[in-house]
C-alpha cells in the first residue's frame, strides 16, 4: 500500500522514568519506547487510520533492531530505515516533574545515524507521490542530511508540505545559520509549525500574529504558532484562528507536540479549516501530554473525538 504520510528525520528509543518526580540520579526503572519528533509523527498518523512510512536511519545494533520490529508493530513502513553500520542507535532519557518540567538528556555522540541520511537513501518517486510529507528542522542542521532534506523538498511538485521547524540549538552552529536553513526549506513548504521560539528563528519574531503572517508571506498556505497555556494560532489567506488550551492532568509533556504533529496529518488529509484542524490537533496533544509515554501512547480517532465532546460541554 502506498503511504499516504511519509515523514523524515529523526529517531530514538526513548528511556522513560516509571518514578515521577525524582532526577535521573535517583530513577530505579524506565520504560522503553519507540522515539524521534518524525518517528512519532508517523506513528500518531497511523493510529489516526493513515497508511505512514518513516525515512530515517539507526545503527547496526539491538537498539535498531527494536526500531524497526516498533514500527512495523504501530503499522508504520520501516523499508525506507536505513542501517548506519558504524553509529548506534540513539537513546533519549528525560525527567518527569509534572506539570512544565521535563528536562531530556540525548546521547547522539558522536552524531545520530539520521543525520547520514543522503540523497541516495531517498525515494523521489514515492516522496513526490505521497499525499503528504513532513520534514523537521533537525533534518536541516548537518550534513548531509540537510542535503537530502532539501533534495526531498526540491521533488514535491504538489501535496502537503509540512516543515516542524523543532528547532534544537544544541544541534546547530548558530542560529543564524538555522534561519538561513530554515528561509531555503520554507520556500518548498505548504505547512509550517512551531512554537514561538521556533518561528522567532525562522522569521524573526516571536509575536504569533506578525510570525504567521510572515510565514505566509513567504507562500505558505497555512501557518500555525503553539502558544503554551496560550492555545494555538493558525493563519491562512482566509484569516487568523485561535484554539484555547485543553485541560489535562498533565504527567509528561515531550510527546504534545508529536501527537498535535500527526493529528495536524490527519485534519490536512481530511481537508478541514483551520479552526477545526488545531482543536482536533490540540486534543491529541492533550491527550498524550496525561499519559506516560510517546510513541505506545498516541491516540486513536475515538479518543480525541472523545475528549473534543468533554471539553466543548
Amino acid at each position: 500500500m502506498n503511504p499516504e504520510v511519509i515523514t523524515m528525520g529523526r529517531v530514538s528509543v526513548d528511556l522513560y522514568p516509571e518514578q515521577i518526580g525524582v532526577t535521573l540520579a535517583e530513577v530505579e526503572t524506565f520504560a522503553k519506547s519507540l522515539g524521534g519528533s518524525a518517528t512519532n509523527v508517523a506513528v500518531a498518523a497511523a493510529r489516526l487510520g493513515h497508511p505512514s512510512a518513516l525515512i530515517t536511519k539507526a545503527g547496526d545494533d539491538g537498539f535498531g533492531e527494536y526500531v524497526r520490529s516498533a514500527l512495523e508493530g504501530f503499522g508504520v513502513d520501516a523499508s525506507w530505515v536505513g542501517t548506519d553500520p558504524e553509529l548506534r542507535t540513539p537513546l533519549a532519557f528525560c525527567e518527569i516533574h509534572p506539570p512544565d518540567d521535563f528536562p531530556i538528556l540525548f546521547y547522539r555522540e558522536p552524531r545520530a545515524p539520521d543525520m547520514n541520511l543522503t540523497v541516495e537513501d531517498l525515494d523521489f518517486d514515492a516522496i513526490s507521490a505521497a499525499p503528504l510529507f513532513w520534514i523537521t528542522g533537525t533534518g536541516l542542521s548537518d550534513e548531509p542530511s540537510r542535503t537530502a532534506t532539501l533534495a526531498a523538498l526540491e521533488h514535491r511538485p504538489s501535496g502537503i508540505t509540512v516543515f516542524d521547524l523543532d528547532y534544537r540549538p544544541t544541534l546547530w552552529k548558530s542560529e543564524e545559520e538555522a534561519a538561513h536553513c530554515y528561509r531555503e526549506a520554507l520556500r518548498h513548504a505548504t505547512v509550517a509549525v512551531g512554537n514561538q521560539s521556533e518561528v522567532e528563528v525562522a522569521v524573526g519574531t516571536e509575536d504569533p500574529f506578525e510570525a504567521s503572517e510572515a510565514l505566509l508571506d513567504l507562500g505558505l498556505d497555512l501557518a500555525i504558532v503553539k502558544r503554551g497555556p496560550e492555545g494555538v494560532l493558525a493563519r491562512t489567506k482566509e484569516g487568523v484562528a485561535e484554539a484555547p488550551p485543553i485541560q489535562v492532568e498533565i504527567v509528561n509533556g515531550l510527546g504534545a507536540g508529536d501527537a498535535f504533529g500527526g493529528a495536524l496529518c490527519h485534519s490536512l488529509l481530511s481537508g478541514w479549516d483551520a479552526e477545526r484542524t488545531i482543536r482536533y490537533a490540540n486534543a491529541a496533544g492533550a491527550i498524550v501530554a496525561s499519559r506516560l509515554a510517546c510513541a505506545d501512547d498516541m491516540p486513536t480517532r475515538e479518543e480525541v473525538e472523545r475528549l473534543l465532546e468533554k471539553s466543548d460541554v
